[in-house]
């Protein structure tokens, strides 16, 4: 029987996971590295997020069933182990192209199993109505991480002499990421004894709220990956920064988000998540306008730091809906889920091609205004059950 209070000393590793969940963010910056130190075309470079967010259409149902079979914590445990070896593999083979795919394919993998078992994790140690907020704090660690990414990678490149040792730096902070969680002990409801196939899992999607949710979740980390990948280019077009320099525009656009997520949990303890979704993604498409139009380099901040702060919290406010309209299926629903993280790897090509044909970044703007001009449509049009806000 399940004890109704909310033990915070269970609560602070599982959050603690959502630092390592962050690390799939290293895509934005490695990119500039990587295309650096290897000599990389801006078509291969632009494939650098795909080979980690690639994964996600792969692996998240099958780590959903895997789940069932071994429980949540047990998931977890093995996404860092995955990611461990992953982020030593680039210490040893500093001057490999092979090795770094493979550390970015092994972080892909790790990164897919962890948010797949990680969220439902966090149900087993926050009780009530809480469980919005609850994962809005955890997008809060998350986009710590992500904000950090830079800083780190920075103080890698000047300080030990290689970008490269952020990724041992990942591996260490795994770790102990690893090591507290093995510590804690949670709860946990026996692992279903008939494990759920893939076809049932994606028979759910047969369900028109979960089908919604589940384009939702494509269509906001479509624009997350995309604003992260986008921002620096507009300033290169638009504002005439050097590259160097305009790697700020996704530092302001991950501050941002990490304000916007802190804010989030304050807000949805307050106010209906509906009501909170409708008003950010109105917030987001009028930034967006704007910024079609933007030509400085103050303008364009401005508004892709509003479009930050009003995404935020989007994600943790569908995949909760998701949860609680099926929480029977909650393992298989996290893994529908986290299947939709895959809009990270096909968004930023359409973007690519679309900004080719165009000959200018507003194509890519383009690209993203249709993510958001769903997530409008989802804001506004779901119906919401009894028991979701």
């Amino acid at each position: 029987m399940k004890n109704n209070s909310t033990s915070v000393s269970k609560v602070l590793p599982v959050l603690f996971g959502f630092f390592v969940m962050g690390f799939c963010d290293v895509a934005g910056i490695s990119t500039t590295y990587m295309k650096e130190s290897f000599g990389l075309s801006e078509w291969a470079a632009g494939f650098i997020p795909s080979m980690i967010f690639f994964w996600f259409l792969l692996f998240s149902v099958p780590a959903a069933m895997l789940m069932n079979k071994i429980g949540r914590k047990m998931t977890v445990q093995l996404s860092n182990l995955i990611t461990i070896i992953g982020m030593f593999i680039p210490l040893f083979f500093q001057t490999s192209l092979p090795a770094y795919i493979v550390a970015f394919i092994l972080l892909g993998i790790g990164n897919t199993i962890l948010q797949v078992s990680l969220n439902p994790l966090l149900t087993n140690v926050v009780k009530g109505g809480a469980l919005t907020s609850s994962l809005t704090a955890g997008q809060v660690v998350k986009a710590v991480c992500s904000f950090l990414g830079p800083i780190i990678a920075a103080f890698a490149a000047t300080r030990l002499n290689n970008w490269m040792f952020i990724f041992p730096i990942y591996a260490i902070i795994t770790v102990i990421s690893s090591l507290w969680l093995l510590v804690t002990h949670i709860p946990e409801e026996m692992p279903a004894q008939k494990a759920a196939t893939l076809g049932a899992t994606f028979g759910l999607l047969k369900d028109k709220t979960i089908l919604l949710l589940f384009l939702g979740i494509v269509f906001v980390v479509g624009t997350d990956v995309g604003m992260n990948t986008v921002t620096p280019k507009l300033l290169l077009e638009r504002a005439g920064l050097d590259a160097a320099s305009a790697g700020i525009g996704s530092s302001v656009y991950f501050l941002c988000r990490t304000a916007g997520a802190m804010l989030g949990v304050v807000l949805l303890a307050k106010m209906a998540s509906t009501t909170y979704f409708r008003i950010h993604i109105l917030l987001a498409l009028a930034a967006m306008a704007v910024l079609f139009f933007a030509g400085s380099q103050w303008a364009i901040l401005v508004m892709v730091g509003l479009i930050g702060y009003a995404c935020s919290s989007i994600f943790p406010i569908i995949y909760s809906k998701a949860i609680t309209a099926r929480p029977e299926k909650a393992n298989e629903i996290s893994g529908l889920m986290i299947t939709g993280v895959f809009g990270g790897a096909v968004v930023p090509p359409l973007m690519g091609i679309t900004a080719d044909s165009m000959n200018c970044q507003a194509g890519s703007l383009i690209i993203i205004t249709v993510c958001l001009l769903y997530l409008t449509y989802l804001a506004f049009g779901l119906k919401t059950g009894k028991n979701q806000r």
